[in-house]
């Protein structure tokens, strides 16, 4: 292989290529990026046996075709760190021959064979959404995932395809994110999956340069999604997901419409005094304020004020700070509108149609 490839274009697709490959394992081969020649492209494929990432770099020279394995995060900090515009890899064998204007770098690789293979989308995809869309959902969703939870389905983050739009909703037990968009249906009927975080987490990385629609694939236990040039696919989660619709409540009787930034803004300097012991901020709503409040033992107290428009019946419930912030944060709407019933029932958080948040309150007694 004899290449010549633009040095920030390696590096972006390095920065998505170095989140999939493995780092904790035996096998080296999976600490490696598969580089390949194809047409007038290259192609760079990663993975760790669950996720797997295939990108197509566009901004190459193709000098002599050829096929190299080598260390991904070798490859990825000689090109942090080189400040050329270009980049020349050779391959002699299994050893790579990296060169710069005044810098030259032999790294020695693996056998391409050795690789797993990095799957495609074949076939015509079961929805497509606009790449810009897709991430947004991801947003919305991807930070109430729960952490490392022996329930595994809610490790993950489940997939709808209902008719014309796509819906993910994701969940810890003791908050629920659900964000919809639009999308076409190019093939099957409806139906749903349960994503990895980890996936998931790639392609917030990857959807970020992409541009145009993304296709979504589910074949039998794998997601593949194709957007722009970029590949992602991965195994399902296994399980059943909360029927999350019973969780959401209807007969929430008070509501309240919150400029998003200001509320943000409060939740934020009250939560400058809570701690482990006291992880939570009052809201107290009441003849056209709400008042957020949190004390922390020996520490001190913190009272902010908003002027609002509330004219229902006086209520006072608590939230962990921290679930309110990284809502808000991801709400993308100038507005925000909690539903309650009272203090020992969920809120509901809505921003437009298209993002539904419910929270547990907090005992603040």
């Amino acid at each position: 292989m004899h290449v010549i490839i633009s040095r920030s274009a390696l590096l972006e697709v390095l920065g998505a290529a170095s989140s999939v490959a493995a780092t904790r394992t035996t096998k080296e081969v999976l600490k490696c990026v598969r580089l390949t020649t194809k047409d007038d492209t290259l192609v760079l494929g990663a993975t760790d046996l669950e996720v797997a990432l295939r990108v197509e770099i566009r901004q190459v020279q193709i000098k002599k075709k050829g096929d190299l394995l080598i260390p991904a995060d070798k490859l990825t900090q000689i090109a942090r760190e080189c400040t050329d515009d270009t980049l020349t890899l050779e391959s002699d064998e299994q050893v790579c021959h990296i060169r710069g204007q005044d810098s030259h770098f032999e790294i020695y690789g693996h056998d391409p064979r050795e690789f797993p293979p990095v799957p495609e989308l074949e076939g015509q995809p079961d929805a497509e959404i606009e790449a810009a869309t897709l991430l947004e959902l991801i947003n919305k969703t991807l930070f109430a995932v729960a952490k490392e939870n022996t329930r595994y389905a809610i490790n993950g983050i489940l997939w709808q395809k209902a008719g014309k739009k796509l819906v993910l909703v994701s969940t810890d037990g003791r908050r629920l994110a659900r964000a919809q968009g639009p999308a076409e249906g190019t093939g099957g009927g409806d139906t749903q999956m349960i994503v990895p975080a980890k996936t998931v987490q790639v392609l917030q990385r990857v959807l970020g340069h992409a541009e145009g629609k993304a296709a979504v694939r589910f074949a039998g236990n794998q997601v593949v999604v194709r957007a722009d040039s970029y590949v992602v696919s991965s195994a399902l989660v296994e399980g059943h997901f909360p029927q999350y619709e019973e969780v959401i409540p209807k007969d929430n009787d008070k509501k309240v419409e919150l400029d998003t930034e200001e509320f943000l803004s409060a939740v934020r300097r009250a939560a400058l005094l809570t701690n482990e012991q006291s992880k939570g901020v009052r809201l107290k709503f009441d003849d056209n304020q709400l008042i957020l409040s949190s004390r922390a033992p020996e520490q001190g107290e913190a009272t902010i004020s908003m002027k609002i428009e509330y004219t229902a019946a006086p209520v006072e419930i608590g939230f962990n700070p921290l679930f309110l912030t990284e809502a808000l944060r991801v709400a993308n709407a100038p507005t925000i509108t909690l539903e309650m019933k009272d203090g020992n029932r969920p809120g509901v958080f809505r921003a437009g149609p298209s993002f539904l948040y419910v929270v547990m309150p907090v005992n603040l007694a």
